[in-house]
């Protein structure tokens, strides 16, 4: 409120209705940071009147927490404010905000710099969205020489949610008179960034799929595999098992598909009615593919010599016919790597060795390596090095992440079968595992910290308190890399801090007494 949010809900209610939706808005007064802010909500039923068969929906006149299809705000610090309410959660809202802030009166009266960091606001906003759009508004309506409600407006339908098409938007706006053609402008602005920011974010996603931009169509699901598991787990599942398939072969597909099962089957017998959607099966879904798909120098090397590569290179450089064009990849990979490859007893003796070394201050050990893709020989390795899935098996590394996600398998589901909120945020853990190196190794130990002192831990009086406990670790082993919040926590609620990992000391030369030598 206070920056033309009014006018803002007006607009959308009469572009709804002249597009033959119903719709309604109501304003909610009170005074937050600026002597009082305006909190307006806007429902559009999504099917038109005409469709109805002279039925009529009926409205709320507030929002409902955790329910809304779209936050808009133009100021920061606001839409932070409207988050901690509750109103927005990372399964249904989309947000639309601005980077620009207007210092509050708290801001301003400390001695020093009481900003709040925009980072932090910014880190709230993605963690309880499931989409966003941040840009800046203020420059937007200056360049245009209008209001902010413009520009939301044209950010509103450039994000897609609307039931009808932005020409409705345009109208409403040139109904006004004398200031529509800066309104208008502004509103181009708002539209044009907020489709571009899409058109980003789906390039991106293409880029990190497996099948490349040109793939369309979403993968199947194969008829027996889909009759095991309710219909809303298959659009999720079907890419999982895609995955699988591509990964390593039908056999572990089929692995995976086993697993998923014996999570089923206890989330139903936990939740007879499906009240909860099958949550825990939808993240069981999700996470473990990614940490079943987990990435090695196999992997690396499909992927960069796979056609789809070179085209998004192509597409980057935006090379001409007749240019030359010469790729080279960097691979560096260390002992680890190398060992993850070799069978146990060969990976053990590998890994001895490169401790010795770092035992003694020595840097890890490991092999830069340039392969032009561009050429037959760099391309002929890059393929030969993808073609050792059927090795990876065979691998110690292949046998470590299988015995951890057994593990973590085995206690979602026996959480589940003792209280469903338990085995959902068991579930939801499978987050911790991400990136590559140290940051991979620090997830799994946090993880297994996490399921061997609070998910089977036998001092909670009630399996709610377990439940809030496992939560509260797993926010905090996602917010500090170093794991103090983490261990906090764990004290907290009884459980032991995390061992101290030891840390090698290395010997640096002093450059001035080498001179001096």
């Amino acid at each position: 409120g206070g920056e033309g949010g009014g006018v803002l809900t007006e607009w959308l209610v009469d572009s709804a209705r002249h597009a033959g939706y119903a719709a309604q808005a109501t304003s909610i007064p009170g005074v937050a940071q600026r002597t009082g802010a305006t909190t307006y909500y806007l429902e559009i039923f999504p099917t038109p009147l005409a469709a109805l068969g002279g039925k009529r929906p009926v409205f709320g006149l507030n929002p409902l927490p955790g329910r809304l299809d779209v936050l808009v705000s133009s100021e920061l610090l606001e839409t932070a404010r409207q988050i901690g309410n509750g109103l927005s959660s990372n399964q249904h809202t989309l947000v639309i905000t601005s980077s620009s802030r207007a210092l509050t009166i708290l801001e301003k009266m400390q001695i020093g710099d009481g900003r709040r960091e925009e980072q932090d606001l910014l880190q709230l906003v993605q963690q309880h969205s499931r989409a966003h759009h941040v840009l800046d508004m203020a420059r937007l309506t200056t360049q245009a020489g209008t209001v902010v409600s413009a520009v939301m407006l044209g950010c509103i339908a450039g994000s897609g949610v609307l039931p009808f098409s932005s020409a409705a938007c345009e109208a409403t706006i040139a109904s006004i008179g004398g200031h529509a053609k800066a309104s208008l402008k502004g509103f181009a602005l708002g539209f044009e960034a907020v489709s571009a920011q899409r058109a980003q974010a789906a390039f991106v996603e293409n880029l990190m799929s497996d099948s490349g931009p040109t793939s369309s169509a979403p993968p199947e699901l194969p008829s027996q595999v889909a009759a095991l598991f309710p219909s809303p787990l298959h659009s999720l599942l079907a890419l999982g098992y895609t995955r699988m398939l591509d990964y390593q072969d039908p056999d572990y597909a089929k692995l995976y598909i086993e697993r998923l099962a014996r999570v089923l089957l206890a989330e139903q017998a936990a939740d007879p009615a499906a009240a909860h959607g099958y949550s825990i099966s939808l993240e069981m879904i999700r996470w473990l593919a990614l940490w079943m798909a987990f990435d090695d120098i196999v992997r690396v090397a499909d992927l960069k010599s796979r056609p789809s590569r070179l085209q998004r290179v192509q597409g980057e450089v935006k090379n001409k016919p007749g240019d030359v064009l010469q790729v080279y990849e960097h691979f560096k990979p260390g002992v680890p790597e190398l060992a993850a490859l070799l069978n146990p007893a060969w990976a053990s003796k590998l890994l001895a060795w490169e401790r010795r070394r770092i035992s003694q201050g020595k840097q890890p050990w490991a092999l830069p390596i340039k392969v032009g893709s561009h050429s037959v020989l760099g391309m002929l390795s890059l393929r030969l090095l993808a073609s050792l899935k059927w090795l990876r098996r065979r691998g110690s590394r292949f046998a470590t992440e299988q015995t951890m996600i057994t593990q973590w398998l085995a206690a979602v589901v026996s959480g589940t079968q003792r209280n469903w909120q338990v085995g959902h945020e068991i579930a939801q853990c499978g987050r911790l595992i991400k990136g590559y190196g140290s940051t991979n190794e620090r997830g799994k130990d946090n993880l297994l910290h996490v399921l061997n002192h609070l998910a089977q831990a036998s001092h909670f009086a009630h399996e709610s308190q377990r439940a809030d406990a496992i939560s509260a670790a797993r926010s905090a082993a996602l917010t500090d890399e170093a794991g103090k919040a983490l261990d906090l926590v764990l004290a907290q609620h009884g459980a032991p801090a995390r061992p101290i990992q030891p840390q090698p000391i290395r010997w640096m030369k002093n450059p001035r007494l080498s001179k001096l030598n």
